[in-house]
């Protein structure tokens, strides 16, 4: 059964080593959405993601992500449930020791792919989403910061999730890099994924303009997406 709810939270409690950080969220993103997370270092945005990767239990409320009940999930339904989740982190974790594309089969192997004709294709698919189809033998250290992150978006297209979890994907980045990191954001969130982004640039939310969650004061509200015109004097 296909759910076009991709991600549905109904009053859920958020906590930071035993601190409660935000309580009360309930929020939804269907297929081919994207929103942004927005928030105060601390407010609870990277805390709000892991729960939706099952990082964090949730210990309240009602949640579903890519049709996966998030409540009492057990450790071996974990890897299931990340199959549908891509996540990109702002410091890319790439393996320095491996080429780019044994970075991409690391992560097949360990979720599951077997069939080595199929890792080939679905390898050079990725890499060609993203922009990267020369690249599969450079290491990383050979890559842009720009680079590596679409990298890191490759990795996370690699078993055709249904939603993208991003945490400031473009922090490490230049202002330039980061718009043509956010044009293959959108890009993904148009091919039927929804796209959930956390961030502090507020440039990018103004020219790139989409729902908004802000986390502040302990709640998550949800506000309207900037407008492109007035990007000047948004704050």
């Amino acid at each position: 059964m296909a759910f076009d709810t991709i991600i549905e939270l109904q009053d859920v409690s958020v906590f930071q080593k035993n601190i409660l950080v935000l309580s009360n969220v309930s929020l939804s993103l269907e297929r081919g959405q994207f929103c942004y997370l927005i928030g105060r270092t601390g407010s609870g945005k990277s805390s709000l993601l892991k729960i939706l990767y099952a990082d964090l239990p949730m210990v309240d409320g009602f949640g579903r992500v890519a049709g996966t009940d998030l409540m009492g999930i057990k450790d071996k339904e974990i890897p299931f449930l990340r199959r549908k989740i891509g996540i990109v982190f702002q410091d890319f974790q790439l393996l320095n020791d491996r080429t780019v594309k044994d970075n991409l089969l690391f992560v097949m192997k360990a979720t599951g792919w077997r069939d080595k004709i199929a890792m080939e294709e679905r390898m050079e698919d990725v890499l060609e989403k993203v922009g990267l189809s020369t690249k599969g033998f450079k290491m990383p250290h050979q890559l842009s910061g720009g680079e590596q992150q679409r990298v890191v978006i490759a990795r996370a297209l690699l078993n055709d999730p249904d939603v993208i979890l991003a945490d400031e994907p473009t922090g490490n980045l230049d202002p330039e890099t980061s718009e043509g990191i956010m044009e293959l954001m959108f890009e993904i969130s148009t091919s039927g994924r929804a796209v959930m982004m956390a961030t502090h640039d507020y440039t990018l939310i103004s020219k790139f303009p989409a729902r908004i969650f802000k986390c502040e004061g302990g709640k998550v509200t949800e506000s309207e997406p900037m407008k492109q015109e007035t990007s000047g004097d948004q704050q």
